[in-house]
């Protein structure tokens, strides 16, 4: 880490992504109020990730990310809070059984208020406005008004995460996520899906294993009922995330305590660039997407950059190349970074590289196309000799139809029945929870 490292250096850097403030003192002042604000984490547990995160490299763990395309500040509320972490809970519990390993749950969550777009503009009847960026930046409305970028929705942010991540530590501390009682992680709509027999087979099946261990002594009752969780988010706005980011006692280093994981998009995964330069100099975990069109050169002087010393955990490597295109593309990368001996946990986002746009216009991925990649990539992993670690959805707990197929067949016509999402199309609950029985599945086959 450089010495003359400092988390407003990215300032003099290209910053792609980022919005046209109209005023720059507003700006300033939301800065200094943000950096005057205690912590939303702590650096221990940005060092626990960081642990457990060494662990899945290694292979003795899997990482589950999951959580929604956008935050809504609207969305911030208990039963949709609850919902989220009951799918990641579910999710989380098939993939134990299915690894025999440990699941390390991170949601995007708690920050995951800002998006990146293809354009800067968008145009409905002959009228140009500035893209919806994120309610941290504008508002979703299509009015000159709300698409105004304002830097007060920083604060803003802050405080929603806050309120986030409080229910979230009240509901963890409390027992939410007790091992004894899975089945009140339930939502209403999954018990009557086509999933909820094999669900609770793994239910049944892991209440069996607890009764004996707790008869032979080899489980305690804590671990039993409480479940951690980490947050994650996209670090775009660079102002937000310099603002948060701080030294802390007894620490080497600055550590950016908006989150437990930031990651890095595609595209602003630039070497020379304001979003690398900016996460060179933090301690916590960094995830960095990887593309179809990634040269493996590049991302291996990325990984570099951001992870010198060769740390084991610090770096995930999320790769979302498209089902048409992981058989081609990702080979490559895995053998270029295994050549160069860079530590790294490797993650598969099968979503991004999937979404395609119906004829009335609205997007979708196909749970077919998803499932697709995801099987691929195990396999081109299992070929090349590195471990697929984990995976990485944009997922909610409702009942939406913003995804075609699964177990429920949800067709094109079905979409407009509850599409919700205000960026992205996500796995609603029984999708993801097929998802991790499909998954589990692949794991537990013989050399899987």
């Amino acid at each position: 880490m450089s010495k003359q490292w400092h988390p407003d250096g990215w300032q003099s850097m290209k910053a792609m992504q980022q919005p046209a403030y109209a005023d720059q003192s507003m700006v300033k002042d939301a800065v200094q109020r943000l950096s005057a604000l205690p912590p939303l984490v702590s650096s221990w547990e940005v060092e626990a990730l960081r642990e457990s995160l060494a662990e899945v490299g290694r292979g003795k763990a899997f990482l589950l990310q999951g959580g929604d395309c956008a935050e809504s500040f609207d969305e911030c509320n208990p039963e949709t809070i609850a919902a989220k972490l009951k799918i990641l809970l579910q999710m989380s519990l098939v993939l134990v059984h299915g690894t025999r390993k440990p699941v390390i749950r991170v949601g995007r969550i708690a920050g995951q208020y800002a998006k990146p777009r293809s354009s800067d503009e968008e145009t409905i009847d002959g009228v140009t406005l500035p893209s919806y960026r994120g309610d941290l930046i504008n508002g979703l409305s299509f009015t000159a008004e709300q698409r105004e970028p304002d830097p007060m929705r920083m604060v803003q942010g802050y405080h929603y995460a806050a309120l986030t991540l409080n229910f979230i530590r009240a509901l963890a501390d409390g027992g939410f996520g007790d091992l004894h009682h899975p089945e009140n992680w339930q939502l209403e709509f999954v018990k009557q899906s086509n999933n909820a027999a094999r669900f609770n087979q793994i239910v049944s099946s892991i209440r069996d294993s607890i009764s004996f261990m707790k008869a032979v002594g080899g489980v305690s009752e804590e671990d039993l009922r409480r479940a951690n969780f980490f947050t994650s988010h996209e670090a775009l706005l660079l102002h937000y995330e310099a603002a948060q980011t701080r030294k802390v006692p007894r620490r080497v280093g600055w550590y950016n305590l908006s989150t437990h994981m930031p990651w890095i998009g595609m595209r602003t995964a630039l070497g020379g660039g304001a979003h690398v330069e900016y996460c060179r100099g933090i301690a916590n975990p960094v995830g960095v997407k990887v593309g179809p069109t990634a040269d493996p050169k590049d991302v291996a002087s990325i990984v570099r950059l951001l992870n010198p010393s060769n740390q084991e955990g610090k770096i995930v490597l999320i790769h979302r190349m498209g089902a048409t295109l992981v058989g081609e593309k990702l080979r490559d990368v895995l053998s270029h970074i295994a050549e160069e001996s860079l530590n790294v946990v490797w993650c598969c986002d099968p979503m991004h590289g999937n979404t395609e746009t119906t004829d009335s216009g609205l997007k979708t991925r196909r749970f077919t196309n998803i499932l697709s990649e995801l099987e691929a990539s195990f396999a081109i992993h299992k070929e090349v000799g590195t471990y697929l670690g984990g995976v990485h959805f944009e997922l909610t707990g409702d009942d939406v139809t913003e995804c075609v197929g699964g177990a429920r067949k949800l067709t094109e016509s079905d979409l407009r029945r509850a599409y919700e999402s205000r960026v992205d199309p996500r796995l609603n609950c029984d999708q993801a929870l097929e998802m991790a029985l499909s998954i589990a599945s692949i794991l537990r086959e013989p050399n899987g």
